[in-house]
Formats: structure tokens, sequence, C-alpha cells
């Protein structure tokens, strides 16, 4: 690796080993030094404090590929053998090329063009102009995320309120990637909201932006937003752990937001608010209407043949109803109470009719090991669905059942 270049890098030179590399070939984009302020597509709104993956995956390749061959290893980057002690004393050789290649752009639209057609972002520019901030503040961001471990523990709300007039709130851009860093560290949003309410000593939206506060509102859509990567709910093996703690995690958002900021009809805030409502609740809303449809079939024996058991659709009802007890929790920040109360409904009913159905015929042959296991599936979503005690009332019911016999 050669020394930086005492001008500005030609910003169209690219050696061949570069280009052979497709852009996924990179390991960790700017190895690893701004992952604090990373989130994943869909971005439906882009926000000043993060830039998603792909749009710093091309950045990066952009930097390896066109601005900094001759300072970072193309290959290094890909496999991961150069890192961040590589990159940092190179950095300000970096952003100095960053800025002259984009002041260049500013001034040539058809090289912006070329760029966004070349790296497939039509906000090329805005993008790389917040990771650029972020390199900048690059040293901040783990002090960021520390505070957001901080919050976590911190009793006295007077000392949190001092914590957070830390924040650089006279630097708005930042400010903004600050809150976001730190914020992926905080158990519960709500803390930091009410602590910058009491210190603007308003609930309005207008205060808390008037006293500087804004960012932090900003890093709460921006997280909230970030769940939708974990919303895939095709199939019987999605993994709906990972869903059930997104929409967890989007609720403690949301609700840290409509709970206790008042916000003005028609702000910027109140679109993004319902916006990202709308496609969560679209996302989930088909997955439960799927729910008593699987959990009959799953219950139910086959019509023809031996009996046997169906793991994949038993899977997709254990599934749909630990969804329906997470939305149940989560409720108010969706927009799907009719839905959910009919899936909720008809989930109780169909469990309570297929558990007395199979306590019947385990009655009749206590010994069919097919009764048994849907018995144990039907009892393991009654917990869920109704309460551990209900549970082991119909776990005796079934130790009953199987002694008369």
């Amino acid at each position: 690796m050669s020394q930086p270049a005492a001008s500005t890098h030609n910003a169209t030179s690219a050696p061949a080993r570069a280009e052979a590399r497709s852009p996924g070939a990179v390991r960790r984009l700017f190895c690893g030094v701004i992952d604090p302020i990373l989130v994943d597509e869909p971005v439906l709104y882009p926000l000043s404090g993060s830039v998603s993956r792909q749009a710093a995956q091309a950045s990066w390749t952009w930097i390896v590929r066109d601005l900094c061959p001759d300072l970072i290893s193309a290959e290094g980057a890909a496999n991961g053998n150069f890192g961040a002690a590589d990159l940092e004393p190179l950095m300000p050789e970096v952003l100095s090329r960053m800025k002259a290649a984009l002041e260049k752009i500013d001034r040539d639209s058809e090289a912006l063009r070329r760029l966004r057609a070349q790296s497939g972002r039509e906000n090329f520019r805005e993008e790389t102009a917040v990771i650029m901030a972020a390199l900048r503040s690059r040293a901040l961001l783990p002090k960021a995320q520390s505070f957001g471990k901080a919050v976590n523990t911190m009793g006295d709300e007077a000392a949190l309120g001092m914590a957070l007039q830390s924040m650089p709130l006279q630097d708005p851009k930042l400010a903004a990637l600050l809150f976001h860093a730190a914020l992926g560290q905080v158990a519960n949003p709500t803390r930091l909201i009410t602590a910058a309410i009491k210190l603007s000593g308003n609930a309005s939206e207008v205060a808390i932006t008037r006293n500087g506060f804004e960012p932090l509102i900003e890093a709460v859509l921006g997280h909230a937003q970030n769940q939708l990567k974990n919303l895939q709910l095709n199939g019987p093996f999605a993994d709906i752990d990972m869903v059930c703690r997104s929409l967890e995690r989007f609720h403690r958002l949301v609700r840290s937001l409509t709970g206790y900021v008042e916000f003005a009809r028609g702000s910027r805030s109140t679109q993004i608010l319902a916006a990202i409502t709308k496609v969560v609740s679209d996302r989930v809303e088909p997955r439960l209407r799927e729910v008593v449809t699987d959990l009959n079939q799953a219950m139910r024996r086959p019509r023809e043949g031996a009996d046997r058991i169906d793991n994949d659709r038993l899977l997709g009802a254990i599934n749909g109803v630990y969804l329906l007890s997470a939305v149940r929790d989560c409720r108010d920040s969706l927009a799907l109470n009719a839905v959910f109360d009919q899936s909720w409904n008809q989930t109780g009913q169909a469990l309570e009719l297929h558990i007395q159905r199979n306590l019947d015929l385990l009655r009749q042959n206590p010994a069919d090991p097919m009764t048994g296991a849907r018995l144990d599936a039907a009892i393991k979503m009654a917990e869920i669905r109704f309460n551990a005690e209900y549970a082991e009332t119909l776990k005796r019911a079934r130790a009953t059942a199987e002694r008369r016999s």
C-alpha cells in the first residue's frame, strides 16, 4: 500500500482487480467504523442520522475502486485483511478525496447522473454526505453507544437530563448521528423522550425541536423503521422469535413518541409514523388471517390414509399463536384491531374445540401417539393464547383421562 497522494486522486481511475470484484464481496463496510449508524432496507424515509447498508456498500465500493485504489487494497477490503486500524491513518486523505469528488459532482450534473447510474442509488450524493459526516465523527460513535448503555442503568432522572444535555444539540447533523448510535443500546426509549420533554418544558413537537431534540425524535423513527427488515413472515419456517422481538421493539419505540409527544397534525414525523405503521401492519395482517386455518388443519386427522402429524402445519399454527400474542401486546402501535380481534377470538374457540375433541379421543384410546401429540401441541398453544394456569388445568385433565382409561 502506497503513501497518501499529495493531491486529490482522479475519481475516474479504477484498477482491474477492483473492478473484477462484485460489491457484495466486501467484508465489512468502512471496516466497521460506521456500523452504529447503518440500517437495513427498506428505508421508506431517509433520515439524517442513519444510512442504509446498501447505500454504504455503494459508497465504499466507489471509494475503494475509484477514489482510493492506491490507498486501500480492494483485495484486502474484500477478504477482511484490511481493517479499521489500517483505515484510520488514511482517513484524512480519504475524506479529502471524498470532499473533492463530491464538490466536482455538484458542479457537473452529468457526472452526478453517471454516478447515480453506476451505483444504482438515486440519492447517492445525499447518502454519501451522511456517510462522510459519520466518518468525521467516527470516534464519537462508540462513545454514543456507551451513553446509550449507561441510560439503562441511570436511576436518577435529573442525572439522565444532564447526560442528555451533553449531546451536541447545537449541531443537529452530528446530534442525529450520535442519537441514532445511542438509541440502538437503549432498552426503554421512553426515558429519553420524557427527559427531553422535561428539559423542553413542553410536550409539543415544536418545543422539543426548538430545544434541539429533533434529532432524538428522528433517531426513534429511524430505529422503528429499521424493524421492517425482520418482519419476514413467509412460510412455516419464518423466524417467529425475531419477528416478535421486532414487533415488541417497534411498539416500544412508537409508544415513546405517540404516548408522550404532541405532534402537529400533518407534520413530517406524523407522516413517517403513519407510513411505517401501515407497512408493519400490512406485513403482519396476512399471517394473522392464516392462524385459524393453520390451527384447524394441523389439529385434524387426515381424511384418507394412516393418521399422521403434519409438522409444517403444526409449526405454522404454533408460530401463528405466538404472533397473535405479540400483536396483542403491541396492538396500540399497529393498525390491526379488527383483524386481530377476529383472529384472537376464533383461535380461542378453535383451540377449546380441538382440546375437547382430543381429550375425548384420548379417553377412548390413551395409547394413540397422534392424539397425544396433537393434545400436547394444543395445550402449548392454549398456554400462549390463554395463560399458564389454564394450560396446567388441561394437563391435569389429560392425566385424568389417561388414568380413567
